[in-house]
């Protein structure tokens, strides 16, 4: 116990940089002094109440283990819950937080050399820190919809080829002393998927920048992520791939019943710009099953905000809504069973409008991101706020023709 006393106070509570060892050794001292205190404690109460009186000893040591497990109970609030303390921050964000806050470029561009980058042109920035561009990259994954359903890809390079095989080699069944004719070589070709440039402009008081409890990868990353996220959900859905995403509405549409790769698939409700009067349900099951089983177990619905709304009335033969709410909160709604993503750059119902996909985006859908997202800081332009001109290249487009169909508002 003695040594219990001793350490607490001075060496255990002089550690700079906690880990998970001192985690451990702060709970066994901490239930050791605890221990030591009811043992103490007990001894108190018995002499008090053997009309003795407590001894001063006594009541000395139990002050004095008292103190060590008030010291010891802020020394394991202090260390973190089940991991070490959080890392000093990195060099490249203690600079990129130099200069955001202060605009000192000067650790930012020698660290820039070191590692043989440099600015964006004529236009000048400098890279963020790993730290911000990964809070960014979360941040879009929970807001953009398209992106959160799809195959996302980063990327060094201006633009991402995927190679596909148009057609493979020649196979078939032979008899045991049959001849092998040879074969053919597969044919492939290939889909470009370029990164064009995104960019939001958020600002900042002089006063906000120089409050330190702010944490600046937070707030720069919560100041873009509507900007890019709005932007980057209306490519991924209607872009025309001029220097923006090509969005998987944008493809040629052909009939699911001639449909062939490199086109998108949709079959028709029958009526121009509704459901069928009778059976509403029976296209959506149609358009289900238009797609193949090996896509069918990770497909999700995607419509906006009114044709979910539609949706959300039409029953099956027994009377049951095929829309279900999320069982829990964070949970996307269902539709026969399959979740729902909204996305609000979908089309409306209408005539000959396709305003619900359904499909397997991940195997479908590609996102590409090149790494390396940047920040000019501009003091002047519109003083006295400072405003920061921020880019990150993105790209996107169908890498999977038969994994996603649309339901198309019209006759035929």
């Amino acid at each position: 116990m003695t040594d219990i006393l001793t350490r607490a106070p001075e060496a255990k509570m002089a550690d700079s940089a906690p880990s998970s060892l001192d985690v451990v050794e702060a709970f066994d001292d901490f239930m050791q002094a605890f221990e030591a205190f009811k043992e103490t404690n007990d001894e108190r109460l018995a002499q008090i109440e053997s009309r003795v009186g407590a001894d001063v000893v006594t009541t000395e040591k139990m002050e004095r283990i008292n103190k060590a497990l008030d010291e010891l109970a802020l020394k394991s609030r202090r260390l973190p819950i089940g991991g070490d303390a959080p890392a000093r921050p990195s060099e490249a964000k203690q600079a990129f937080e130099a200069y955001v806050r202060r605009g000192d470029e000067t650790r930012m561009r020698r660290l820039q050399e070191k590692s043989m980058t440099a600015g964006t042109g004529s236009e000048g920035g400098y890279l963020v820190a790993p730290e911000t561009e990964i809070e960014i990259g979360r941040r879009l994954a929970q807001v953009s919809p398209i992106r959160a359903i799809a195959s996302v890809r980063q990327i060094s390079a201006t633009t991402y080829k995927k190679p596909f095989a148009v057609s493979g080699p020649a196979v078939g069944w032979v008899g045991e002393t049959d001849a092998r004719p040879e074969t053919t070589a597969p044919t492939l070709a290939e889909l470009e998927f370029p990164a064009m440039e995104l960019y939001a402009m958020p600002a900042a008081t002089q006063t906000l920048l120089d409050d330190t409890a702010v944490d600046i990868d937070a707030w720069i990353a919560q100041e873009v992520e509507t900007a890019f996220a709005e932007q980057e959900g209306t490519a991924f859905v209607t872009g025309d791939g001029n220097k923006k995403p090509t969005g998987f509405l944008d493809y040629t549409q052909v009939a699911e019943a001639s449909w062939s790769w490199g086109n998108v698939g949709y079959l028709a409700t029958g009526v121009d710009g509704d459901f069928a009067a009778t059976d509403p349900a029976d296209k959506l099951v149609d358009l289900v099953f238009a797609l193949k089983a090996g896509y069918r177990g990770n497909a999700h619905f995607v419509m906006n905000r009114k044709t979910q709304g539609e949706v959300r009335k039409i029953k099956d033969a027994d009377g049951n809504y095929l829309w279900q709410p999320g069982h829990q909160a964070g949970v996307p709604p269902t539709l026969m069973g399959f979740p729902v993503a909204e996305a609000e750059d979908m089309p409306d119902i209408g005539s000959a409008a396709t305003p619900i996909a359904f499909g397997d985006f991940q195997r479908g859908y590609l996102v590409v991101d090149r790494i390396g997202t940047r920040i000019l800081r501009d003091p002047y332009s519109a003083k006295p706020y400072v405003l920061f001109y921020t880019t990150r290249r993105v790209g996107g487009g169908v890498q999977d023709f038969g994994a996603i169909k649309l339901l198309k508002f019209s006759v035929s």
